[in-house]
């Protein structure tokens, strides 16, 4: 019988592989992150493979299985343990070997797989290693499924199962660019600079790019799982600056840039300013709502109060939906309300039939970016920017908090919240009009200008994000009032970055 893993177990464990290690917080709430080594060993992932392969069992799924990797030094690893552990079960495997996050949610659907575990820690710091898994295309794991995974596995309630298979898929890189790529050739010529951060993207997204007849200028895109110069994430203003600088210095009329694994993609404009992902969500509404006339959108909380507010998504009666933040969520409400796309802060976009099959795909994002382009061949990126109305958001901001402590602080700020607005206490100087509590806590106050916390779902962190439709400096002001209901938490850290 295979050991029962050590939930929290720390060092020593992973140096002699006595016993699986797999800490119980890296169970989250739609995939799973651990730092390899300190939280997790490869006894405890094979551990995690008989424990998914149980799952799909229990959730009526065939027992078979896409599986890919990201190009960290240890990923192969990772998941040659996890193919052991799901063979183990009894489980089908079908890897496809290196891969972006939304190529292995193709290959679901390419081979006509049901379940998938991409292996992969997307724009975390190097150390770190994580899976995404599904069992039902094209949603990926929500908290039920991630709940009860994380009871399995660390309950040890799986056994050895026959009928376990491997099967390697060569070359299914081209599969997926060739799918990308079936589509009319662009008819206005575009330079584009595509950053990858030294992710894994850099090994497909120039070539897509490039067959789509663009002129591209490539950024980083030389794989580096030490991130040299900045960190994968299309949110980081490290990255979203340095493609601002090549897009002056060469002249593009677009920057594109992709985290990790390649599931989500940040943009700046031809005149070097980034567009943060739910501005760019607007301007895609706006266009894809004229081809596609009735259309529906999801976007998370942290999204711009614009989806509800533009004059023009008003004047087509586009319905757009506020939903809770996570790819996961989005994914699976895009599918169950069949709306055309979902859109979140954090650049993970999802395009639903008939243009697209519903997963977060960057280098699918990359390619409706670059249509809006070519149906608008008199205006430039910036352009159709400035045709917005103009409001100063924030970038996502995330003070540290532990994994085991942030969503009682959540707790706590939500209930702050809305005591002050049940007692008719202003927020910088307005009346509160609104509180959303469907994921975290978003106050709006009477001149629109709102702000949001809530628990990262994937690092031991918070969420912040400010709006304001009046000025720069009502939207800092909201971020003093915000910041100051979290000081109140002394579990409350540091931010990564601020305004």
């Amino acid at each position: 019988m295979f050991p029962k893993p050590v939930p929290n177990l720390r060092p020593n464990t992973f140096e002699y592989e006595e016993a699986p290690l797999i800490k119980s917080t890296g169970f989250r709430e739609y995939d799973a992150r651990w730092l390899f080594g300190a939280d997790l060993n490869l006894m405890g992932v094979q551990a995690l493979g008989m424990g998914l392969g149980a799952l799909l069992r229990e959730l009526g799924v065939a027992p078979e299985i896409v599986v890919g990797h990201d190009y960290r030094s240890y990923s192969s690893s990772i998941k040659l343990a996890l193919v052991s552990g799901l063979m183990a079960a009894g489980v089908r495997v079908r890897d496809i070997g290196l891969a972006l996050s939304p190529m292995a949610y193709f290959a679901q659907f390419d081979l006509d797989v049901a379940a998938v575990a991409m292996v992969t820690a997307s724009h975390n710091d190097n150390g770190w290693t994580g899976v995404k898994m599904g069992a039902r295309r094209p949603v990926t794991f929500g908290p039920e499924e991630m709940g009860r995974l994380k009871d399995i596995v660390l309950a040890g309630e799986f056994h050895e199962t026959e009928g376990g298979s491997y099967r390697y898929i060569e070359n299914f890189g081209a599969r997926y660019i060739d799918d990308l790529t079936r589509r009319p050739p662009f008819a206005r010529k575009m330079k584009v600079v595509a950053a990858c951060g030294n992710g894994t993207a850099g090994a497909f997204a120039p070539q897509m790019l490039e067959r789509l007849g663009c002129e591209v200028i490539p950024l980083d895109v030389e794989p580096d799982y030490t991130f040299p110069r900045y960190n994968p994430n299309p949110e980081d203003l490290h990255m979203l600056h340095a493609i601002a600088d090549k897009v002056r210095e060469t002249g593009a009329c677009v920057g594109l840039g992709f985290d990790g694994d390649g599931d989500r993609c940040g943009v700046v404009d031809n005149n070097g300013d980034e567009i943060f992902a739910d501005k760019i969500g607007v301007m895609l509404a706006r266009d894809l709502s004229k081809v596609h006339p009735n259309a529906s959108f999801v976007v998370d909380v942290k999204s711009t109060g614009l989806f509800a507010t533009d004059p023009e998504l008003v004047a087509r009666g586009v319905v757009t939906e506020y939903w809770k933040t996570g790819h996961s969520y989005i994914k699976r409400r895009v599918s169950d309300r069949k709306a055309l796309a979902g859109f979140e802060k954090s650049g993970h976009f999802f395009f639903n039939e008939p243009i697209g099959r519903g997963y977060d795909d960057g280098l699918l994002t990359a390619v409706h970016v670059l249509e809006m382009l070519d149906r608008n061949p008199t205006k430039s990126m910036a352009e159709l920017y400035a045709e917005l109305p103009k409001t100063w958001g924030s970038p996502t901001m995330s003070p540290h908090c532990d994994d085991e402590k942030k969503y009682g602080v959540i707790d706590k700020v939500t209930a702050r919240i809305e005591a002050m607005r049940a007692r008719g206490e202003q927020i910088i100087g307005q009346p509160i009009r609104d509180v959303v509590t469907i994921n975290g806590v978003r106050v709006t106050v009477a001149d629109g200008t709102w702000g949001l916390v809530r628990a990262s779902s994937n690092k031991p962190e918070l969420v912040v994000v400010v709006e304001s439709p009046v000025s720069q400096s009502r939207m800092k002001e909201m971020f003093t009032a915000i910041d100051g209901v979290l000081r109140e938490n002394p579990e409350v850290g540091a931010y990564n970055q601020t305004i």
